[in-house]
């Protein structure tokens, strides 16, 4: 229903997946400022930083086209319209998700695309068969990273309600944390997005592996293969948390 509703204006949805191309790609374009005075950013150069940059903007972007609205669940708990969605005969998740669905931010995706190209075409990697490999693992596993993170920041709102800027921080702020390289950040921050909130998981760590560089924590390095154990174990740990929000809810009364 949604996407007959954005199509129907074929122009006004041209112009909006465009608008939505040009805003996520001014992110790039700071980082093509810095680089026009300096050489290289935290010991990485233009096109791996460019590779960081891909790999964060397709799989947050993926997650955002898929269940994107998950986490602006807090508006429909405050004015009560959750309860239309509960006694339709659906999963309330699958609602939610397809909730206000926005093509446009396929934009997103195809920005992100386009510098992952840019990036493969300039880095000096030597493709093995395991590289190779990780490079779709990387992005399915990254979207599956971050849709989890917004299914549980969309139950953080059952108890919260207004808290969605509290979500953005680990959503938006998550991708933009990771377009840029982890050795430009505080020691205790990386440890965070890789024990506390493990979004390291999606570029940081197998993206060192692809690249040749340092694990930005000590690590084994078989954990640059572990994002789809991650995104799994994320995926049901934000499961858990978005029954129990579910089973707390109780509307808003009259």
């Amino acid at each position: 229903m949604w996407i007959r509703s954005a199509l129907a204006y074929r122009t006004s949805f041209v112009l909006m997946a465009v608008a939505n191309f040009v805003m996520s790609g001014l992110d790039f374009v700071a980082i093509l400022l810095m680089f026009s005075r300096v050489e290289a950013l935290g010991g990485y150069g233009l096109p791996e930083v460019a590779f960081l940059y891909g790999l964060s903007a397709v799989a947050f972007g993926l997650a955002d086209l898929a269940i994107g609205p998950a986490n602006r669940l807090g508006a429909r708990v405050r004015d009560g319209t959750l309860d239309v969605l509960l006694v339709r005969p659906a999963p309330v998740l699958a609602q939610v998700a397809a909730d206000r669905f926005a093509p446009r931010r396929v934009g997103r995706v195809l920005q992100g695309s386009l510098v992952l190209g840019y990036a493969l075409t300039r880095i000096d990697v030597e493709w093995t068969a395991d590289r190779l490999l990780l490079m779709p693992v990387m992005i399915v596993s990254g979207a599956g990273i971050f849709c989890a993170v917004m299914v549980a920041s969309g139950a953080f709102q059952f108890a919260a309600q207004d808290a969605s800027e509290v979500a953005n921080a680990f959503t938006y702020g998550g991708t933009t944390l990771l377009q840029y390289p982890p050795t430009v950040f505080a020691r205790e921050m990386v440890r965070g997005v890789t024990f506390v909130v493990p979004l390291a998981f999606v570029n940081w760590l197998p993206a060192s592996h692809v690249l040749g560089r340092p694990f930005p924590v000590r690590l084994p390095e078989w954990v640059a293969f572990a994002p789809p154990l991650v995104a799994v174990a994320c995926g049901a740990l934000a499961g858990l948390a978005w029954r129990a929000g579910l089973r707390s809810y109780r509307s808003t009364g009259n």
